[in-house]
């Protein structure tokens, strides 16, 4: 059990609270006010003149899968030997003890979905983790988390060099479809043999690379499509909605430019990598501002780093800088914890400072929005897992 008093408590969900405590048992957040009862065995924080966030969500990184001071050919997040791969787990790559992770304890960062890379047009299965642990298998919040997919230029570039399709943007569209549609007809095949009597059923093959898009095309599990190119953007929305399944758009780079568009089609997305330079051409249009036309237009965001691209540890500096274009400070915050965590579908556990929420904080010795500003303190699931000397 575990007590933090006297801090400054941005909630997320209720505003602020001043000379606040927040009180964390068994793993969840128990109670939140100015007045509380301290149990007698509680370990109490002393966190006077600081302040307490939600832990930090990073909902798009590929952190544990390329790990700190790993040369590229020797990180795990793409096996790019066929454009389609939907029975991959990014599970099966995520190396617990990346020093990232590390770091981003010490960022404040306390979970992260961990997808597969964006050299296949269907990459496989992504991964919600917290940041704290040894057997992936247990720091798992939700695994999988959704299907990673690609349009634009990366899977064209990996596939042109070997003479095969996809070579253009109509060739990921294509394969794309083709792909969908296959595990539409085998989810068709497997439902009618699974209704024949037992005497009357077909020899039938199991196809994990079927079976794992079976939650895409039933809706269950969206389709996270990296797309930064406006007409990449608009790609991802019409494939979705021809087969009728759940779509994020990861990046969004373009998604200013056609903001009217994304509004009513109540996209959801997440922007980023933006702390960064522009090593490719449909990057050219990256810009803080994106974010402020989101807010204005109602569209849904939340803010990435795309670790390692932009380091995870930083997420909080993104906020900054995204304050500095023009979000307001909610706007931010909300931006990298409760807005994140509905990208995911996990706002019942995380996200905000609430009663049944996972006990996941952060205590900043001073403003967080002051890129000065160090976390004293960050707790996952109820526990001290990094504490600034």
């Amino acid at each position: 059990m575990i007590v933090i008093t006297g801090a400054t408590i941005y909630t997320v969900s209720s505003g602020e609270i001043e000379d606040g405590a927040v009180l964390i048992d068994e793993g969840k957040i128990v109670a939140i006010g100015k007045e509380m009862d301290i149990p007698s065995n509680a370990t109490v924080i002393d966190g006077k003149g600081c302040t307490i966030t939600p832990g930090l969500i990073d909902a798009h990184t590929h952190i544990g899968a390329c790990p700190e001071g790993m040369p590229y050919t020797m990180t795990d997040e793409n096996d790019m030997t066929n454009p389609s791969t939907p029975q991959l787990r990014i599970l099966d790559s995520i190396y617990p003890l990346d020093e990232a992770f590390e770091e981003a304890r010490k960022g404040g960062v306390t979970t992260v979905q961990v997808l597969p890379g964006s050299g296949n047009v269907i990459g496989g299965q992504g991964a919600v983790i917290k940041t704290f642990g040894l057997v992936v298998d247990q720091m798992a919040v939700m695994a999988p988390s959704g299907m990673k997919a690609a349009l634009g230029e990366n899977p064209i570039g990996v596939y042109k060099e070997k003479h095969q399709m996809p070579t253009t943007r109509m060739g990921n569209a294509a394969c794309m479809r083709a792909t969908l549609q296959e595990a539409v007809n085998y989810k068709k095949q497997k439902d009618h043999n699974k209704n024949k009597k037992d005497d009357e059923k077909d020899p039938f093959e199991i196809k994990l690379d079927m079976e794992a898009l079976i939650p895409v095309i039933d809706g269950t599990m969206p389709l996270r499509v990296h797309c930064h190119r406006a007409d990449d953007i608009a790609t991802a929305i019409r494939v979705a909605e021809e087969f009728g399944i759940k779509l994020t758009m990861e990046h969004c780079t373009e998604g200013h430019l056609i903001a009217d568009y994304l509004a009513e089609k109540k996209a959801m997305a997440a922007v980023g990598p933006t702390f960064g330079c522009r090593p490719k051409i449909e990057l050219r249009h990256m810009t803080w501002e994106t974010l402020k036309v989101f807010a204005d237009k109602g569209i849904h965001f939340c803010i990435i780093t795309d670790h390692p691209v932009t380091p995870v540890h930083s997420l909080m500096t993104c906020a900054t800088m995204a304050h500095k274009a023009g979000l307001t400070r909610d706007q931010a915050l909300r931006a990298i914890t409760l807005s994140a965590a509905e990208h995911l579908g996990l706002e019942d556990r995380l996200g905000s400072i609430e009663p049944g929420k996972d006990g996941d904080l952060v205590l900043w010795n001073g403003d967080p929005f002051d890129t000065r500003t160090e976390v004293k303190t960050t707790i996952i699931d109820g526990k001290v897992v990094y504490q600034a000397q």
